[in-house]
């Protein structure tokens, strides 16, 4: 095996406990600064090898108060949900220490171990990959992710059980095994080797020695985090505008047509969506005043509101700006309903906050790996994801504009900063052809609706998601 081994020499427990302390608060003040980071160490390892007594150890080392322990018993992985959804809330801000005592992996290991038939080898290696390109990303988001395995022999596993309290023994029978059993022991061992090579494995045998060691590479990874990556690509190949945005449709729908294809097609899009398995995220962007707000009226026109949820997307909090980008859509998934629309989305990073200055080139030059990441495994966890642009054009834009600055039910529509972002059309229109290239996929294309008459806008809409599903 090519695991990290505990190398470390037994410490004074004083001085150990000092050195923690120190640490532990010079990554939380860190957290107003440029550089600033958080530590998320994930824990699993065979039962009985002291993985709660290490935590608990490690928490009377350090101040309690900023150590957040989040420990759950394993579950099991479903299909329709992404191995994350869990555990996303969890995720340490800025300044930071958290343990998931319980995460992703322990999940992997409980079901591969309960029916291996649902998940072979190919599927349980296809999740590892996944996994680590998840904590691959949340490290380019400035949470350093550490993975501490506790192993145990057999013979000395066995010597435990024989001293474990029998009123205590239900508690380890984690991942739905039966501890005495040999055979289960040495499956499990065989599947933790096919993940924990680039996992710290620490020998639970010697009590005294596996706390000192789980606490001082804690403490070796507080004094050494990486400094944040400031290098962007140094050279960037501008995608084409597509047509259809320089110069949008201009013919006018018949409201008398309109109105009858709107009643068959809002029809339509609510039995689509109820019919369908699956869940659905029907995401908008585009430019302002193209008529986001009226089309997601006609979405959801036939539908019962406890059906959907409706996410308008502004500005991020500073307890969001000092997460994650996604965090904040992560934790806004609908878990327990079926549709969730947003209006405004994930790609503000490439949009807004790139033309703006939000986010550095660095970030968003590699956000479309990331969010592309994010979007496979929403649709490989049974998601469809509908993507729409609403383009208008330039004048349309000012037209509409004033028409809200006079109207009182729309004021409030209307800001300053819409006025202005309008000096940057252009560079608005640069990120979202690159966006379209870089993002479109087979299974979550952009569908580009491009037009100055709001109700052809409407009816593409609606035609968009129908053909989404598969249903049009």
């Amino acid at each position: 095996m090519s695991e990290q081994q505990a190398v470390f020499e037994l410490r004074d427990e004083n001085e150990l406990s000092l050195d923690l302390i120190e640490a532990q608060y010079a990554l939380k003040e860190s957290r107003d600064q440029k550089n600033a980071k958080s530590v998320l160490v994930l824990v699993s390892g065979i039962e009985l090898a002291g993985k709660g007594e290490a935590v608990k150890q490690l928490r009377e080392w350090v101040d309690p108060r900023y150590l957040r322990v989040k420990a759950d018993a394993p579950q099991r992985m479903s299909n329709s949900q992404e191995f994350w959804q869990s555990y996303t809330r969890f995720i340490p801000a800025e300044g930071q220490i958290v343990v998931m005592f319980g995460n992703w992996y322990s999940d992997l290991l409980a079901t591969a171990m309960q029916d291996a038939k649902a998940l072979d080898d190919k599927t349980f290696d296809r999740y590892v990959e996944k996994m680590r390109a998840f904590e691959h990303d949340l490290q380019q988001n400035h949470v350093h992710v550490i993975k501490v395995w506790f192993d145990l022999s057999w013979k000395a596993l066995q010597k435990r059980l024989d001293q474990v309290d029998p009123s205590e023994q239900h508690w380890h029978k984690l991942h739905g095994l039966d501890w005495r059993n040999k055979k289960q022991y040495e499956t499990l061992q065989s599947f933790s080797q096919r993940f924990t090579e680039d996992w710290f494995i620490i020998d639970g045998e010697d009590e005294k020695r596996r706390d000192q060691c789980f606490a001082q590479y804690v403490l070796q990874t507080l004094q050494a985090l990486p400094e944040h990556q400031t290098s962007a690509a140094k050279t960037w190949q501008q995608a084409e505008i597509p047509q259809v945005l320089m110069q949008p449709a201009q013919q006018l729908l018949e409201k008398e047509h309109y109105k009858d294809e709107l009643n068959e097609l809002t029809r339509k899009v609510a039995e689509a969506l109820r019919c369908d398995e699956r869940k659905v995220i029907i995401a908008f962007e585009g430019i302002d005043a193209a008529g986001k707000g009226g089309a997601i009226k006609r979405i959801v026109k036939k539908l019962d509101p406890r059906e959907y949820e409706i996410h308008s997307i502004g500005a991020p909090e500073r307890y969001e700006l000092r997460r994650p980008y996604l965090w904040r859509f992560w934790n806004r998934l609908n878990e327990s309903g079926k549709i969730t629309i947003f209006d405004r989305t994930w790609y503000g990073r490439v949009l807004v906050e790139r033309v703006e200055g939000f986010a550095s080139t660095l970030e968003w030059q590699r956000a479309y790996d990331e969010i592309n990441r994010f979007e496979q495994n929403l649709i490989d966890s049974q998601t469809v994801i509908v993507k729409i642009w609403l383009a208008i054009s330039k004048d349309e834009q000012a037209l509409r504009f004033k028409e809200r600055e006079q109207t009182p039910h729309k004021r409030f529509k209307i800001t300053e900063e819409d006025w202005r972002n309008r000096e940057k059309w252009d560079d608005y229109l640069d990120a979202a052809a690159d966006m379209f290239e870089r993002t479109s996929s087979k299974d979550a294309p952009w569908h580009v609706i491009a037009t100055d008459d709001k109700y052809s806008a409407r009816i593409e809409v609606l035609k968009a998601i129908l053909k989404q599903l598969g249903a049009g």
